[in-house]
């Protein structure tokens, strides 16, 4: 049955405001960046007096954006990849085998996702600092020691999401692999996983998005040598002057890896969260 009218016309009105609501930042945002600094500074306009591609040279000379461009890039990659890596082999665990403690696990795993980030802010920088103290290991102020913290924020959704997609994939397949003579870990990556592709890419997105956009640790836990690009466009600002336009062009060329990635791989997304959300 089709709804009513009047239901019809609230959710167009809805989707309409919610649309205004995510467009018009991101209008503001791209044409900002190719106004000239004075444009942007004065008396706002929805479309620039003179169009200006300065902001996107400039932009890479006002701050080392090649550099926190480098730091974020290798932060993020090195945090997907040990999150998937990770969580792959414990969900596997966890969904195919019934053992003591499996269900505490669980529930630990996902209360973690309760509590705000910011209360391991302080535990984490004393641990590091620490750690560089005693056992002359260097983590404070490095990108090893900021993929470690940001696994701890994607591993466990990591691991929630892959345990249900696992639970859907049958164990008729395991157990046909076993039978031919693979092993558990040979039933995992050539029959289980294939099928676990769409729940991967969703785990990849996830950790990826989390360690690029992430501001509070890494403003704390890195050096100038190790800044990512989340906390570098705040160089834009001096005491005596905000370079708005480059900040905006900074802005648009930050959010292209994640908007091409997730476009590219939306589909595998979609089906990933909403495949292990559901138990066969």
């Amino acid at each position: 049955m089709r709804d009513p009218q009047w239901v019809r016309a609230i959710r167009f009105v809805v989707l309409v405001v919610l649309t205004v609501f995510v467009v018009v930042p991101l209008y503001v945002m791209v044409t900002s960046s190719v106004k000239p600094l004075a444009d942007v500074q004065g008396l706002f306009t929805f479309w620039p007096s003179a169009i200006t591609f300065t902001p996107f040279v400039e932009m890479w000379k006002t701050v080392p954006l090649a550099q926190y461009f480098a730091n974020s890039l290798w932060i993020s990659l090195g945090a997907s990849v040990l999150s998937v890596l990770i969580a792959i082999v414990a969900a596997y665990a966890l969904s195919r085998y019934r053992f003591r403690g499996r269900t505490g696990f669980l529930s630990m795993v996902l209360s973690t996702q309760m509590f705000p980030g910011i209360l391991f802010l302080l535990p984490l920088y004393l641990i590091y600092v620490n750690i560089d103290r005693t056992a002359g290991i260097h983590l404070f102020g490095s990108r090893i020691g900021l993929v470690l913290t940001y696994l701890t924020f994607s591993l466990p959704f990591a691991i929630w999401l892959l345990v249900g997609y696992f639970d859907s994939i049958p164990r008729e397949l395991d157990e046909a692999a076993l039978v031919d003579g693979s092993s558990p870990f040979g039933a995992l990556i050539r029959v289980v996983l294939p099928a676990a592709l769409p729940g991967v890419a969703a785990v990849t997105i996830y950790a990826f998005m989390t360690a690029w956009t992430e501001v509070l640790f890494a403003s704390v836990l890195t050096t100038t040598d190790t800044r990512t690009l989340a906390v570098g466009l705040r160089g834009y600002a001096t005491l005596s002057n905000v370079y708005w336009n480059q900040v905006m062009a900074a802005s648009v060329v930050v959010s292209l890896p994640v908007v091409v990635g997730f476009l590219v791989l939306q589909k595998a997304l979609v089906r990933g969260m909403t495949a292990g959300a559901v138990k066969a």
